[in-house]
Order: C-alpha cells, then structure tokens, then sequence
C-alpha cells in the first residue's frame, strides 16, 4: 500500500523530536509500508538533500538506541522530501497538490503539527484545491483550540471538508505500551473486573509528573499552562480507561461511546468544589538533581507577572452506579520531584479485621506509565517473624508486593507511542484516536475551572522546584482521609 505522508510543521520540534525518529523506527523495524513518501512541510527554502541533512542532523538528540546508522539513514532519507510553503498562502497549496497528484498515493495522511489557530486555514485550503479526498487523512495535535468554543469551531471546519472517520485527533499518550496493557489488564482478564467498583475500591489516583521545567516551549507553554495540556486530554483519558464499561468489543466507536459516557458522568462543578477541589500552582526556584532551576517566570519566553498554571491537582468523582462516592484524584505538573507516570488503585479494608496489620496499609494496585512500565499490587502477608511470639492471639501481618515488570518481561525494545499511532494512521485504525463528542466533552468539563481561575484575582500557588507541589494539594486530598501514594 502506497502513501504519502504530509507533515505541516516539518521543520519543527515535534517534527525532529517524536514524529521523524518514530517513522524511523517504523522504518527501521519494517512495519513502515513499503512505497511510502514522507513530505515535510515548512517556511524555510530548503532543498530535499538540505531537509535531509536538517533531520539527520536532529538525530543526534534522541536516544542512542534510536540512531540509525549512516547506511540506515541513507535508505530512510530516500522517503524525505520538503515542500516549502506558506500555510497562508492559497498559491502554495496549489504546489502542494501538484506534487501529491505526480502519483496518487493509496493513502494521503496530512499531519498538522502547527498551532492549532492554523488548523482552520489548512483544513479551508486543502478543500480548495481538492485534496480533501476519500484517500485523506487527518492528524490533528493537541491541544484542539484554548476552550469549548474554539474546540468546536476547529471540528466544525473539519468535518465541512473531511468525514469524522478520516479525522485522528492524536493523543499521544493512548498509543503507550503501558496504557495498551491498561485496557489488557482491565477487559482481558477476568480477575479484577468483579472488584472494579465502588464497592470494593476506596479511591484512585492518577499522577503524570515531570521533573523538566518548559524548556524551549515557554512562549507556547504560557499560552497554554497544565490544564489544557495535560488535563483535558491525556490525564481525562486515563481516567476514561480507568473508569469506562467494558465495550461490546473491540471496535472504535465500542471504545469511544463507552469513553463518552465515563466524560458526560463526571460530576458537574459547582463554586464550593471550585474552591475546595482543585488547586492549581506554579513552580518557583529550587533544586533538582542537586543543582538550581530556575522559576517558571524566570524561564525563556515566560511573561514576568504571569499566572500560568504548571501545576494542576483535582478531585472529581464519576456519578454513576458503579464509581458513586469514589474520590478520583488527578494530579500533574512541571519541575516535580521526579518523572512518573503512574495509575494508584486504593482498595477499600477489609470488612473485619482479625489479624493486626500496619497502619494505612491496603491492598493496592499501581500502573506504572513513565518512565517504568508494569504493575505492582501490594498485599498483606504473615512474616516470619510472627512465629517468635507464639502465645500472641493476634497474628501481625506486613506489606509485600507483587512486581511485574513489562520492560524486563518483554523487551525495551516495543513499539513506541508515536510509532504505533502514525501505524494506525496509515491502516486507517481508529482505536486509540479520539473522537469530536469526546473531547467536546472535555473541554465542558474544565471550562468552570478556567471560568474559575479567569475570575481569581489570587493566581497560582507557588511551590519550589524539586517537590511534589503545593502544600494544598496534600490538604485536599487529606480532607478525605487519604494521601497521595508517595506520601503514605
């Protein structure tokens, strides 16, 4: 099956640093059908050769293990060409599908890696000069528009040119091995399904934390901030994957009407749980790895006075029969005390207790995202040392836990994120890309919270660089008796 792949934004940092070395690997692995031309798109006048160099050049930033030869390169770089190009400019697209129609590809992906303020424009132009084709695909980045209302205008453009089943809205983060084994722990085993309710569980706890700062993407990230690129897409899909029925099957839509119904359940806000249940922060100086970082406003193309939010922790609960009453908290945020992604099932005690255990430890369940990959679930068990004390009527128990390590169990080496994704893609798979009532639905959830945060004269809590963020974060989960999983 021939494609040709047409990158907007070709020159740019997603470009070198995720989606050109994923096409590599899908290269590099031979999964990456053959017949297939990669087209970058950009403003600079660059030549193919020069576009070659550009992104050999870039590889030299990413993973050891993920460098390619100069032999491999060669033959990968045959794929490469660039198109200069105005996305401004109606003429230019015009050169765009000239060069597209020299072959007509089996399948024509175009990838809008740009701002999203860009999406409408290229979606407008590519209907104009025809390319808006039965053989078109759409990958459109997140986030998708700043709030509900430009999230809506985005889609609407959209599907007047494209059918929604040639859309993919990326989520870069459905496509991880550890969120694929997520949906493989939950509806391909039977073990835990019976316990997956609010009977048996007392609260969970989804955590995305990063020890780097903003880096170069200050300028973006301040337009932005943690809850809407983070919050409103991968930390909610978690919370779907976590929270959902089981599908009828295994089908997209299956998938995503059951994501839906977990979005349209979440608790509506109201001004108490504004104010009580969700903190939002932002770092100041501080150290990591034994060495200062600077402050968030103290960062490259950060404003001075800005009240953009790096740090986001909420409470919410899923009004349904099966979640009534559980506390779901979600927690995210920039210069922590270390890089993890992690999914913290709490189980509820036992009924009765009969043997005498230490204090706060429950059976619990934790899904390693980032950067390990695996499952842990914590128990309670006799230890030998029980024996000693043989005239004691209660027995003591201690905590031990089951490890499971999927990196050990199959290899580093499985197929990344972005490369899985940019493959479905290609095979026309819906699966892991997310559909325009979902995120609609999102974006109405977290829209009281900007509203919110809008009318806040107050602005973020400061928190120093190198801990787990601000103190009310403890507090509020603390309201409920709990703590986060790194504090019990």
């Amino acid at each position: 099956m021939s494609f040709d792949l047409v990158l907007f934004g070709g020159t740019g940092d997603l470009a070198w640093r995720k989606l050109m070395p994923a096409l590599f690997q899908a290269f590099r692995h031979g999964s990456l059908p053959e017949g297939g031309r990669i087209l970058g798109v950009g403003r600079d006048d660059l030549s193919d050769d020069a576009y070659r160099a550009l992104i050999q050049s870039r590889f030299d930033h990413v993973d050891l293990a993920k460098r390619p030869s100069p032999d491999e390169f060669a033959r990968f770089a045959a794929l490469l060409h660039f198109v200069r190009m105005d996305l401004s400019q109606p003429a230019d697209y015009t050169r765009l599908a000239a060069a597209l129609n020299t072959r007509q590809a089996d399948t024509l992906v175009m990838y809008l890696a740009t701002a999203p303020a860009l999406f409408t424009t290229v979606c407008e132009q590519i209907a104009a000069v025809g390319l808006n084709q039965p053989r078109t695909r759409l990958v459109l980045e997140k986030p998708l528009g700043h709030d509900l209302a430009s999230n809506r205008a985005i889609n609407a453009a959209v599907c007047r040119v494209l059918d929604e089943r040639q859309v993919f809205r990326i989520d870069h983060y459905l496509g991880k091995p550890s969120v694929q084994n997520l949906f493989a722990l939950r509806f391909g085993n039977a073990l835990f399904e019976p316990l997956w309710r609010r009977e048996h569980i007392a609260n969970i706890q989804i955590t995305i934390a990063e020890d780097l700062g903003v880096e170069k993407r200050g300028a973006f990230y301040d337009s932005t901030g943690a809850l809407r690129d983070m919050v409103q897409n991968h930390a909610l899909q978690l919370l779907c994957a976590i929270g959902m029925e089981p599908p009828i099957n295994a089908h997209a839509d299956a998938i995503r009407d059951e994501k839906l119904k977990v979005l349209r359940s979440l608790k509506a806000w109201t001004p108490q749980s504004l104010a009580q249940d969700v903190i939002r922060g932002q770092y100041t100086a501080g150290t990591l790895g034994g060495a200062a970082v600077p402050g968030y406003r103290d960062e490259p193309g950060v404003q001075p006075q800005t009240a953009t939010e790096t740090f986001v922790a909420l409470r919410t609960e899923i009004a349904n029969w099966r979640w009534a009453g559980v506390p779901f908290y979600l927690r995210t945020g920039k210069r922590l005390a270390g890089r993890d992604a992690r999914i913290v099932v709490n189980f509820r005690a036992t009924p009765h207790a009969i043997f005498n255990a230490p204090n706060g430890a429950v059976n619990r369940l934790v899904i390693h995202l980032q950067p390990k990959d695996g499952l842990e679930l914590h128990l309670l068990a006799q230890g030998a040392d029980t024996r000693r004390n043989h005239q004691a009527r209660v027995q003591s128990l201690s905590p031990v836990q089951l490890d499971l390590d999927f990196d050990t169990r199959f290899g580093v080496e499985r197929v990344g994120a972005y490369e899985r994704l940019l493959l479905d893609v290609i095979d026309g798979r819906l699966n892991l890309f997310v559909r325009s009532d979902e995120q609609e639905e999102a974006w109405r959830w977290v829209g009281p919270i900007l509203d919110a945060w809008h009318a806040d004269p107050n602005g973020p809590r400061p928190y120093a660089a190198g801990s787990w963020g601000p103190s009310a974060s403890s507090a509020m989960i603390a309201r409920d008796g709990y703590c986060w999983s790194e504090e019990c």
